[in-house]
């Protein structure tokens, strides 16, 4: 069987990566001058800014009597890479036929635990753990050097099962910066020193199961409720149906997220295009290209391999459309309005109300066709509809996109 870590291993690395570096991938890019990573967890001293020394997940699990829990920490420690000449630290220097650049760079770090869940019930169990300091010394030409320096890190996890009703555990598993660092007059680019950086953890039971906090079954509803996450976000990851592994991450995902088959890598920026990225990439000066490659090894990797991709590749980033599987809302129900029945197929007039937006506003009077009648997780009941004198209304519906309208915003016909 796979491993469940592994499993997870590309979106927990998106996630480590998420903003490590924007475009256009360079030192000099004002952008680039604030290190502005999610899952940041400053050393406890440092209290400026509103960013915290730790995170708290809480979820439920289905035990076994003999489940082993494995927790994985993962987060990135910052690198201090100086270009020096005659041991004067500058911004940049070309030497040896190369470009060396000040820039803090990141090394990735993890942090096993494999516990029995037996032994976690209604007590703490504290693991610390140290990541220790250092400085690489890289000669690259006379009187010219990079010199890399770490700042030791420690911290705790921390893992608490407790017993709630029907028969589960819920699992609680802290994390926390115990650095001892104290600076009162540091700002934020050297607090991060001593941070952990977009710290997240991978959960794994053997012989049990973890429970959807996103689509918990009913019976465990009032126990999900119950669950508090601070600054970190668990889901399930691998195939859909699988639940003994779990990704806490400090941004909000679906259950079973995965990396788009038409993906070619990462770009850094989850929340941008991957196309959009990819041609503004390529469309960079050699001179941009030169202060790419001589900011960070990853940035050089990522414009080598979109340098590389094919054009069919390209081309499969453009207007890919996927149709999902996860189970949503009955879109053939029915509900009365002005006392008519309306449901999938019927005609109704659209009335907007005084509260919608001026997209909506300009179809008031116009006619349309329920393609669906839907209600939301809240029980409010929702029509999608497309316009009757639209040419694109069928092949809008195909594609399963939509104008929706709640019932007291549409007249039967």
């Amino acid at each position: 069987m796979t491993d469940p870590m592994e499993l997870a291993r590309a979106i927990a690395d998106a996630v480590l990566y998420e903003g490590y570096l924007l475009y256009p991938y360079r030192a000099s890019a004002t952008k680039n001058q604030l290190r502005w990573q999610w899952g940041v967890l400053m050393p406890p001293s440092f209290t400026l800014g509103g960013e915290h020394p730790n995170s708290t997940a809480e979820l439920l699990l289905v035990p076994s009597p003999l489940s082993t829990l494995t927790v994985r920490l993962r987060f990135l420690q910052l690198q201090q890479r100086v270009a020096e000449v005659g041991g004067r630290a500058v911004r940049s220097v070309t030497a040896g036929g190369r470009e060396c650049t000040t820039w803090d760079e990141a090394v990735d770090r993890e942090v096993d635990v494999v516990l029995l869940v037996s032994d976690l019930i209604g007590m703490d169990t504290c693991v610390p753990f140290t990541v220790d300091g250092g400085e690489d010394v890289e000669e690259v030409a006379d009187d010219v050097r990079l010199v890399r320096r770490r700042q030791e890190l420690s911290g705790v996890v921390t893992v608490r099962a407790d017993p709630v009703p029907p028969g589960l555990l819920r699992l609680h598993v802290g994390v926390r910066n115990a650095s001892s660092w104290e600076d009162t007059g540091a700002d934020r680019p050297a607090a991060l020193r001593h941070a952990l950086i977009a710290a997240h953890t991978l959960l794994s039971v053997s012989e049990g199961q973890f429970l959807s906090l996103v689509d918990p079954p009913e019976w465990a509803a009032s126990a999900t409720a119950g669950c508090r996450n601070e600054r970190t976000w668990p889901v399930l990851m691998g195939e859909p149906g699988r639940a003994d592994t779990v990704l806490c991450a400090p941004i909000i995902l679906y259950d079973h997220p995965a990396v788009a088959e038409e993906s070619h890598g990462d770009l850094f920026d989850g929340t941008e295009i991957d196309e959009l990225l990819t041609l503004r990439t390529l469309t960079l000066t050699q001179e941009e290209k030169r202060q790419v490659r001589a900011t960070d090894a990853r940035a050089a990797e990522l414009l080598d391999r979109v340098e590389a991709l094919p054009g069919e590749s390209i081309e499969a980033l453009h207007g890919t459309m996927r149709r999902t599987d996860r189970q949503g809302p009955d879109p053939t129900g029915t509900v009365v309005i002005a006392g008519v029945q309306v449901s999938k197929g019927s005609r109704v007039r659209l009335r907007p109300r005084r509260a919608a937006d001026a997209q909506d506003m300009f179809l008031t009077g116009r006619t349309a066709r329920v393609r669906a009648v839907m209600s939301d997780v809240d029980g409010v009941w929702h029509l999608a509809v497309t316009l009757e004198d639209d040419p694109a209304a069928d092949l809008l519906a195909e594609c399963g996109l939509y104008r929706y309208f709640g019932p007291e915003e549409v007249e039967p016909l």
